[in-house]
């Protein structure tokens, strides 16, 4: 199959949606704003698959209206063997004839004669394995496979980029970063408001986590800030809103640790409406990760004009820039310090959320999906 075309020229293009298929992640955020922008555009002939026996019923509600679906169910763990060792079974097979098949989930399979594109969000399996679970940690395998059959990597910040090189050196020249976008929100209602946010956490100013409680988002070192922080405060709650991840025993520990676990909420998963009321109603959004591949919870909190508190892991000085505060990674004591600035001086915390609204505008989905077009044109080339 030739893999030569004009600019113009119509790409058939076969996307792995599993991520769609399960607890909405970072990454099926971005599959599912990849897969819809795609679909709008009239360059683009887009398919979609998964590779997982259990999620596909749900695949046909995943994809977006009027996409092709290839329905041939795989179970993952059987594919993933199989990769690992041969290059069966293909795109070829899954999907038919393609130009390109893209995987956003850290694996592609075997393109059969398709260019292959593969999304790598971070590099916490090599970094952090203990961190992973078993089938998280399978994935630098296969995409060293993917990258000696000639893929190319996609990777969503510069940080990850570099990190991905000096990984994967024979990739190389085929490495390319195209940032995450923002879906900027609806405008409020009652349901998704400040004040249905401050409902939700039982009081008028909280310190808000949001997101799969995960080791890499060092809740543990938020829970000592807080209480440290909330001591002086009485009035003060830390709400943290996500799925239960490999984290969660840790997380309950320091909670139980904590003087002021009273004051501690956990709200598990909430519905979006729900999460856009939490960010809205928040004095500030803590986000003291210990790695970032990106970090999309310091810009969604930016969307809707309520300060951040982050640290310096990874990519997230790239993507925040001046328009946080940002201090260093598993210090509790400066992590305590600035949730206090932002809390006691009300004109600190409105310049940085007039920063943060700016920033933004630097991010948007289209700009996200015209770069990985763009890629995959080089990579049909």
């Amino acid at each position: 199959m030739s893999r030569h075309h004009a600019p113009s020229s119509l790409l058939t293009v076969s996307v792995d949606i599993t991520s769609l298929l399960h607890t909405m992640t970072g990454v099926g955020v971005f599959t599912r704003e990849l897969v819809d922008g795609l679909a709008a555009r009239p360059d683009i002939d887009l398919s979609v698959f998964a590779v997982s026996w259990r999620g596909r019923a749900g695949l046909a509600a995943a994809a977006p209206a009027g996409t092709r679906i290839h329905a041939r169910p795989v179970p993952a763990r059987i594919a993933r063997s199989a990769w690992a060792r041969t290059d069966l079974p293909s795109a070829r097979q899954l999907v038919g004839r393609v130009d390109v098949v893209h995987g956003p989930n850290f694996v592609v399979p075997p393109g059969g004669g398709a260019a292959e594109v593969v999304t790598i969000h971070d590099l916490t399996a090599l970094h952090h394995p203990e961190m992973c679970t078993p089938d998280v940690l399978e994935w630098p395998h296969l995409a060293r496979r993917a990258v000696a059959r000639g893929a190319w990597i996609h990777t969503v910040s510069e940080f990850v980029a570099a990190e991905v090189r000096e990984a994967f050196p024979a990739a190389a020249d085929r490495v390319v970063a195209v940032p995450n976008g923002i879906r900027l929100p609806d405008p409020p209602d009652a349901t998704s408001d400040a004040a249905a946010g401050r409902f939700l956490a039982g009081g008028y100013r909280y310190v808000l986590a949001v997101g799969t409680i995960d080791p890499r988002k060092d809740l543990p070192s938020l829970v000592a800030g807080f209480t440290a922080v909330g001591a002086r405060d009485p009035d003060l709650r830390l709400v943290i809103a996500g799925a239960d991840g490999l984290g969660s025993e840790d997380l309950e520990r320091a909670i139980a640790a904590s003087s002021l676990q009273r004051r501690i909420v956990r709200l598990g998963t909430v519905p979006e409406n729900q999460r856009l009321a939490l960010l809205r109603g928040a004095t500030v959004v803590a986000y003291p990760s210990r790695y970032e591949g990106f970090g999309l919870v310091p810009l969604e909190a930016m969307a809707v004009g309520t300060p951040v508190v982050t640290t310096d892991a990874g990519a997230i000085p790239e993507v925040v820039g001046d328009a946080a505060l940002v201090v260093p990674v598993g210090d509790t004591d400066a992590l305590a310090q600035a949730i206090g600035q932002v809390l006691g001086d009300e004109a600190l915390a409105q310049d940085l959320a007039d920063a943060g609204e700016a920033r933004v505008g630097r991010y948007s989905w289209t700009a996200t999906v015209d770069g990985i077009v763009a890629l995959y044109r080089k990579a049909t080339a």
